[in-house]
């Protein structure tokens, strides 16, 4: 009878697995869409359709000029734009970013010929950087639309040997200022100043205010390929001197709340997981920028608007700002913006993330694998919680040890509880036994358990990092649940070690608990999953010597 059983136990364990496995490869990993795929041939870029329309746009409360289209190249092709960190596509009308590509940063480990598409707007997803001249003589602001650049050429290419690039669009008004805006890439780096040279040939005045903005519909986020746990945040943030790091919820604006506010310095973003794309100002004496969120239509913007800049007549004059497009890479974030590594978001327990990821770190630059630095990591973490963990463990040892003696004083008090729970507690004071210390080592492991889940989750350093054999990601659930499987495995090991509950459904309840961790870190990263299991062997080791010990004591040889 135990042997069939057993049979049927394995039979219904393995079509369980399989069908886990079936229903994963269905749903669970999103497939790389038609945009993705196709990023190379110029008859598949984006669409140059317009970008923005009036109600998008911020307002001054000024009345502007009229703008005349320049005449020396027009073109209504959008402008190809290759670095080696960044692939974009800038419309010549206004000169808004409608498509970024990262092809350091793939968008499935499956699929290393396709970069990773941050920004795009191809009719069933907008997600776009807008900037311009709005106020008295902007020309954004001009009532029969956004300016028409002329360029030199619809395609540029940073050359090996470059350390930036410059891509100026042009433009003059009907009054004879001449504004060039240009965008000026650096060689490795995602952050792109973008900056208006102002000509002012006229015999007035120019007066205007640069703008910057983000626009986003509520698309989920793409990166986010795990469908289960906790979530990282999507939408927009803001730095400013009242609050260095603010969120504004998609939720807050489709209420009807509005974020506005004015501040020195700051900067504004849109975040998702691993990646973000953010405007800053450049930083002025006591310079005033005012920053807002709102909704419009079905898309969200975030953005700001700076004080307005006069340049006299017969003049020459710059407004400019950064726009950053790229992973969040803490290190890179700090020189870019002050608070921008914020961004970087370890949840209500980031002062035990940032310390686990610089120990990551740390042994990652000396292992070169982030799953044998997790491995190192959980080494140092588990020798700071040895001695907690040996009093819990000797606790266990000696309620094991003396469970026969526990039985023996439930035979022989029956139903008198109270007789039964004095001569417990005698016992338990008589040998130094807590019964609750078995709690101990989950409970103190949980702050870490999850600020980890967090580094993990979050940290866009361990995004397609592979371990070895099957595990291509650690960032991402185990493929083959191979090692939750075997965490579970480990659980049930340390499990058998413990003393077995004296109330019989509680021993059954505790019987389940490995079946039932298992099934929760399924879908956990696989660095995290490694992270346990790694932390169960180390345990279990612990507490069998500390076991054998126990039990051995009052023996004689």
């Amino acid at each position: 009878m135990d042997v069939q059983r057993m049979i049927l136990v394995g039979a219904l364990a393995l079509i369980s697995y399989t069908a886990v496995l079936k229903w994963n490869e269905d749903y669970g990993q999103p497939a790389a869409t038609a945009s993705v795929a196709q990023t190379v041939s110029s008859a598949d870029m984006p669409s140059a359709q317009p970008a923005a329309n009036a109600s998008d746009l911020p307002s001054t409360g000024a009345a502007a000029s009229t703008t005349d289209v320049a005449s020396s190249k027009p073109t209504n092709s959008l402008i190809s734009v290759h670095t080696d960190v960044l692939d974009l596509r800038i419309d010549p009308h206004g000169g808004d970013v409608l498509y970024a590509a990262l092809p350091n940063h793939k968008e499935r480990v499956d699929t290393p010929a396709q970069p990773l598409v941050l920004l795009e707007n191809n009719g069933s997803h907008t997600y776009i950087a807008q900037s311009g001249l709005v106020g008295t003589n902007g020309p954004d602001a001009n009532a029969d639309g956004r300016p028409q650049y002329s360029v030199a050429a619809t395609s540029y290419t940073m050359g090996k040997d470059d350390k930036s690039l410059d891509v100026d669009l042009n433009t003059s008004t009907a009054e004879g200022v001449k504004v060039t805006k240009r965008f000026t890439f650096t060689a490795g780096s995602n952050l792109i100043k973008v900056s208006y040279l102002i000509d002012n040939q006229s015999q007035q005045p120019f007066s205007a205010n640069m703008f910057g903005q983000l626009k986003r519909d509520n698309a989920p986020d793409p990166s986010q390929q795990h469908g289960m746990g906790m979530r990282s945040y999507l939408g927009p943030v803001f730095s400013t001197q009242s609050e260095r790091y603010q969120k504004v919820t998609f939720k807050d604006l489709d209420e009807g709340d509005k974020f506005k506010q004015d501040s020195t310095g700051g900067w504004v973003a849109m975040l998702q997981h691993y990646f973000l794309t953010a405007w800053i100002p450049a930083e002025g004496d006591s310079k005033q920028n005012t920053y807002e969120a709102r909704k419009s239509g079905s898309n969200y913007i975030a953005g700001f608007v700076e004080p307005a800049v006069t340049v006299a007549a017969g003049q020459k004059g710059e407004i400019s700002a950064g726009l950053y497009i790229g992973p969040k890479d803490q290190d890179v974030l700090r020189t870019v913006a002050p608070n921008l590594n914020l961004t970087v978001d370890y949840g209500w327990l980031w002062f035990i993330g940032q310390p686990l990821f610089a120990m990551l770190k740390f042994f990652h630059s000396i292992v070169s694998n982030w799953g044998i630095a997790i491995i190192l990591t959980t080494m140092v973490v588990k020798g700071i919680f040895f001695y907690p963990s040996a009093m819990s463990y000797r606790s266990m040892a000696k309620m094991r040890k003396f469970a026969p003696e526990m039985q023996r004083m439930k035979e022989m008090y029956g139903d008198d509880r109270q007789k039964m729970s004095q001569a417990m507690m005698e016992l338990y004071r008589k040998e130094k036994i807590n019964p609750l210390g078995g709690c101990l080592p989950i409970l103190i492991q949980m702050p870490v358990f999850i600020a980890l889940y967090w580094v993990l989750s979050e940290s866009v350093e361990l995004r397609h990092a592979p371990f070895y054999g099957w595990i291509h990601d650690m960032s991402v659930m185990d493929p083959y649940f191979i090692l939750p499987i075997i965490m579970g495995c480990t659980m049930f090991l340390q499990q058998r070690l413990n003393p077995t509950p004296p109330d019989p459904m509680q021993a059954k309840v505790m019987k389940f608990l490995p079946v039932i961790f298992t099934f929760f870190f399924l879908w956990f990263p696989a660095g995290l999953v490694l992270y346990w299991v790694v932390n169960n062997c180390l345990s279990i080791l612990q507490q069998y010597i500390i076991t054998r010990k126990i039990e051995n004591e009052g023996k004689t040889a």
